[in-house]
């Protein structure tokens, strides 16, 4: 039987995850505030490597510095010694709302009623459209493309206040995700939306305060967590000291759970829970769920290493490392001629014949958006001489896309949204596929099933998406 050529691509590098678009740190009342966020920074890179920025206040005085890059590409010595004040707020990005352009990292600074008003945004705003064609029609100007400017000229076009009631007004007119740091005049503001879909922690270093999407990125500069910042919460941080904010009409509590299965480093905390006992978890149970009569269990890493370590813990089978990941490959990098294939997958991953050659192998991950990556790697594992790869997912297939501030493809390319795990284990080339259950997934997180938003999985969307309709994909090579 002849198949369609497959209509489904990934990047240069072979790069076929999800991307959180990007990751923020702050710093109220400390000297050396650049230098801390430079630091934070450096914790969050996995959550976006585009770009990277800083601003920082000193006296009512703005400075900025931002770039393309890795936070040690853009930032240096001379750079970090211009960015004078005690209070900071620095961003890392991958691009979802906007083009990978200068002109679009952040924060973004402007000046407003004679103080400085910057912001730092990890999220995407569902109503950024319709509130940035009602802004144009009123005259606003932009120079961007992101969602995130919209806030800027929501704020200067509060009504006439002190600027806390300008930057409430600004932020009830909001949908959709944001974990979202803001600067004005003196005053810094952490505020995270109703659903809590994107994390924000509140950290101590000494006696200055520190935000951050994720807690690890306290560990790197000695700092001590606090607590999360709560869904619908707003902190302000000014001379006074810091008081908490409910601007927000209350709703039921919804975190991204692929910061449990994903995007978040193993070594973080949240919701109360270790994101490395969740992904242990999820492996142990997808082991229970979908067993496998198997020699050796290999995790692909990094992401998916947690996982197997649960699977081979709960089946008895020996984990070992058959995929060793280069952490030495960039963004961008020169493409080699056609002829030579697997080239992105290649380049982040090696196979240990000496652990696969004659092995029946477990090959644990923990997603499949697209299935190219997936097919490579059972692909390298059988060249490497295994007698049979069986493939395990530590999370239910993905079938929606995300509109909460994560880079995903539109449903049209997602593998699951349209093949049965039959259809996808064939095109794979697996001798077995296994997904983990939605409910394994849900309860190896630890928390109550229902604060967690897993619309990439159901399509269940909590704020203003209407689902699209996805056409049969062709998947198979004549």
């Amino acid at each position: 039987m002849q198949h369609p050529k497959l209509d489904l691509h990934d990047g240069p590098d072979g790069d076929d995850h999800f991307h959180d678009e990007c990751g923020v740190f702050g710093v109220y009342g400390h000297t050396e505030a650049a230098n801390l966020t430079y630091l934070g920074l450096h914790a969050l890179q996995h959550r976006g490597q585009e770009s990277a920025g800083i601003v920082t206040l000193e006296r009512g005085a703005a400075s900025v510095h931002r770039g393309m890059g890795l936070v040690q590409d853009v930032f240096n010595p001379n750079t970090i010694a211009s960015l004078r004040g005690d209070v900071s707020i620095g961003h890392v990005r991958y691009s979802t709302a906007g083009g990978s352009h200068l002109k679009n990292a952040q924060p973004f600074l402007v000046e407003h009623g004679g103080m400085p008003v910057a912001c730092a945004h990890n999220g995407n705003l569902t109503n950024a459209q319709e509130l940035r064609a009602a802004l144009d029609a009123r005259g606003a100007i932009f120079q961007t493309t992101t969602d995130t400017e919209v806030v800027l000229h929501l704020i200067a076009q509060a009504p006439p206040g002190p600027i806390l009631e300008r930057v409430t007004h600004a932020l009830r007119q909001l949908k959709g995700a944001f974990s979202m740091l803001l600067l004005a005049g003196d005053v810094l503001v952490a505020v995270r939306d109703p659903h809590g879909f994107r994390p924000l922690c509140l950290g101590l270093h000494n006696r200055a305060h520190v935000l951050a999407s994720e807690p690890t990125a306290f560990d790197l500069i000695s700092a001590e967590m606090v607590r999360e910042v709560a869904p619908g919460e707003m902190l302000v941080f000014d001379r006074s000291g810091v008081r908490s904010v409910r601007p927000f009409e209350p709703a039921p509590a919804k975190m991204c759970v692929f910061e449990h299965v994903y995007f978040a480093r193993p070594d973080s905390n949240l919701n109360g829970r270790s994101v490395y006992a969740s992904r242990r978890e999820m492996g142990k149970s997808l082991a229970r769920e979908s067993p496998a009569q198997a020699d050796v269990v290999i995790g692909v890493p990094d992401s998916g290493v947690p996982a197997a370590i649960g699977f081979a813990e709960q089946s008895g089978i020996p984990f070992q490392m058959g995929l060793i990941r280069s952490h030495y490959v960039g963004r961008t990098f020169i493409e080699p001629q056609q002829s030579i294939r697997h080239f992105g997958v290649r380049l982040k991953l090696s196979p240990v014949r000496d652990v696969l050659s004659g092995k029946r192998v477990v090959v644990v991950d923990d997603s499949i958006v697209r299935g190219t990556t997936s097919r490579k790697i059972v692909k390298m594992v059988r060249n490497s001489g295994a007698k049979e790869v069986h493939v395990r997912i530590s999370s239910p297939p993905i079938q929606w896309p995300c509109y909460y501030g994560i880079d995903t493809p539109t449903r049209k390319e997602l593998i699951g949204a349209s093949h049965n795990s039959e259809e996808i284990r064939r095109y794979l080339g697996a001798d077995s596929l296994g997904y983990l259950s939605l409910d394994g997934m849900l309860k190896a997180t630890g928390s109550d099933p229902g604060n967690f938003c897993h619309a990439c999985f159901t399509g269940t969307y909590r704020v203003g998406i209407e689902p699209e309709q996805a056409p049969q994909l062709p998947l198979f090579e004549a």
